[in-house]
């Protein structure tokens, strides 16, 4: 099987990383987290060419902590409610401290 063609993604997005001995494979978790949060839409695209949205979307269902908006994001983008994502669960379960 042919070698896929790395992503191209921005620095920025893997700043404290480092970013030319990546393991695209082995860190696929980490890296479609951290594109989805902080990428933008080219971003996003050379993402979902590399991994392939099936393997985003286990990523994104399993991940700890993911934003509000990046979850409704993701959400909407991938036909998943927002109860099937690890994260919103989690929060909905952790009681929040008010807001004073």
């Amino acid at each position: 099987m042919p070698e896929k063609n790395k992503p191209i993604f921005e620095r920025r997005i893997l700043w404290d990383v480092n970013f030319d001995t990546l393991d695209y494979d082995g860190k696929a978790s980490f890296i479609i987290e951290r594109v989805f949060e902080r990428g933008d839409v080219e971003d996003i695209r050379q993402c979902r060419r590399y991994y392939g949205d099936e393997k985003i979307i286990n990523a994104l269902l399993k991940a700890k902590y993911i934003s509000q908006h990046t979850l409704h994001f993701v959400s909407a983008i991938f036909d998943q409610p927002l109860e099937s994502f690890r994260c919103y669960t989690t929060t909905q379960s952790n009681q929040a401290h008010f807001p004073y």
